[in-house]
């Protein structure tokens, strides 16, 4: 199972009037950070490394809503940081919806339980729980005893209230073909959650662990291994079908880090949301004055290992609507 329709129609529809306008760069989605604090500290991320006085900010509503506002973007991922922490998130996700903009919210579910009733279901609206494995491998990457069962219980609780629920899970070198094919059947299988993302772990430069990322042949293989035996059809993903070719080595693509631009309470991040090299404080100034030619695989030695779904995912995406045929490919659900 692909896209949805609504949201396939929608992407569809802006894809082709930033073509006819000639708009060469563009977001498809945007990564919102309203907060970087988080309730769990995850040795792989990065984010919560920020001093304390940042940690305890929390972005206006009207300043999230600008923001998306202003670059445009279809989607919306809300991410942080744990969103569900930020006591006004269900109402920058009211007037997001109301704006029409797709949004997913990114959380580690620990709060669902407390907070659900804030939200009402919406074609518009998704819960994206993050789940890195099955308990022992999860809990180990989370850093928290009893963080696989906590989270479990938030993606019933969500189903149940009838939300939609995604799930997005990290890979990292201490992951098998076998491991993968476990935690993506539990999640396809068993709790039957309405999409599916993953991504190789990417190497934030601040997050305490720096021994288990993935780099390129050994992503390649792992994946190649896991969709082996029509694994691949069988689970309900939420990427085009390029990009878990590109997973698999199939094929190949250039980097788009303004195919995902961040901002946050720092503003916008340059280039993308994995790299900090300072920070715009417009769309229109990280557009304009970043330096996009230098970013990507062969180009800058930090994107080296790099193939998480940030830059190559709208890659994919713009290969499929610049081909009649992988067009009907995806249209056929890979």
């Amino acid at each position: 199972m692909g896209i949805p329709l609504r949201q396939s129609v929608k992407i569809g529809s802006y894809l082709f009037k930033n073509k006819i306008k000639g708009v060469k760069k563009f977001p498809l989605i945007v990564e919102l950070e309203p907060l970087f604090a988080c309730n769990l500290a995850c040795a792989g991320c990065g984010k919560i490394q920020h001093p304390a006085s940042i940690l305890k900010q929390r972005m206006p509503v009207e300043q999230a809503v600008a923001a998306v506002e202003e670059c445009g973007a279809p989607m919306v991922s809300l991410a942080g940081g744990e969103p569900l922490m930020h006591p006004q998130i269900d109402e920058i996700v009211r007037q997001l919806i109301a704006r029409k903009k797709f949004v997913y919210l990114c959380t580690n579910a620990l709060l669902i339980k407390k907070h659900i009733h804030k939200f009402k279901p919406s074609p518009y609206f998704a819960w994206v729980v993050h789940i890195d494995g099955l308990k022992e491998r999860h809990d180990e990457s989370v850093c928290k005893d009893g963080g696989f069962e906590e989270a479990v219980e938030g993606i019933r609780i969500a189903r149940e209230a009838g939300f939609t629920v995604n799930t997005n899970t990290t890979f990292f070198n201490t992951d098998t073909p076998q491991s993968v094919i476990d935690v993506l059947d539990y999640l396809n299988d068993e709790l039957k959650v309405d999409q599916l993302q993953i991504s190789p772990a990417y190497a934030y430069e601040k997050a305490p662990d720096q021994e288990h990322f993935l780099g390129v042949e050994q992503t390649r293989e792992l994946f190649r291994k896991a969709f082996d035996n029509g694994n691949r059809k069988k689970w309900r993903f939420n990427h085009s079908a390029l990009f878990l070719d590109f997973l698999e080595g199939k094929r190949d693509f250039e980097c788009t880090p303004w195919g995902i631009p961040s901002y946050s309470l720092l503003g916008w991040q340059k280039p993308c949301y994995l790299l900090n090299d300072g920070y715009a404080k417009t769309y229109k100034e990280l557009i304009e004055t970043t330096e996009w030619e230098k970013f990507g695989r062969g180009k800058d030695p930090r994107c080296a290992n790099c193939m998480a779904h940030c830059g190559y995912e709208p890659s994919a995406v713009l290969a499929t609507v610049g081909s009649l045929k992988e067009s009907l490919r995806a249209a056929r659900g890979f």
